[in-house]
């Protein structure tokens, strides 16, 4: 009899082990400043506008830049919330807190999610309440760069303005 208690458990642990994981790949992905995984985004760009914003009283203004033509959608988070997306070679801005944040690109097609490449990155930033920052995804998807405000002006000019809505 106990022996199959042992087993018994020993099973139960076993099949809770994925789900474990699965809880925690999650955690680890929302601490790098992804939002949830099931969220995704329509995408609409455009080439007939090119807007610049200017940081809300006491934020600070951040752009989002994919220079990729073929690039798939890419969603951004900050600190655990998906604030938007991009498709293609394409542009978009947000406003955030001063103060120390994690920033999070992912890949939202699924194509990849089974695979062990990776598809998306994250960094930190510091951002100074006025301030703009410019934030490019490198070109094999797996790097986040600041840029300066020079670059961050050509890649607007250069660039599709992406507006996005998270799908129902």
């Amino acid at each position: 009899m106990k022996q199959y208690c042992c087993v018994l458990l020993l099973i139960i642990f076993l099949g809770a082990m994925p789900a474990m994981t699965q809880d925690d790949a999650a955690a680890a992905r929302t601490a790098a400043g992804c939002g949830p995984s099931e969220q995704m985004f329509n995408v609409q760009t455009t080439d007939q506008k090119h807007p610049m914003g200017k940081p809300e009283q006491g934020k600070a203004l951040v752009y989002f830049f994919v220079d990729v033509l073929t690039a798939p959608t890419m969603r951004v988070g900050v600190d655990g919330t998906w604030m938007g997306a991009n498709n293609g070679k394409s542009y978009f801005f947000f406003q955030v807190s001063p103060g120390e944040h994690n920033i999070c690109t992912d890949w939202q097609s699924g194509t990849f999610k089974k695979s062990s490449e990776r598809v998306g990155a994250a960094m930190r930033l510091t951002a100074e309440a006025g301030k703009t920052y410019y934030i490019q995804l490198i070109f094999n998807f797996s790097h986040l760069k600041l840029e300066d405000d020079a670059e961050g002006h050509f890649l607007i000019g250069s660039s599709l303005f992406a507006t996005s809505q998270l799908k129902k």
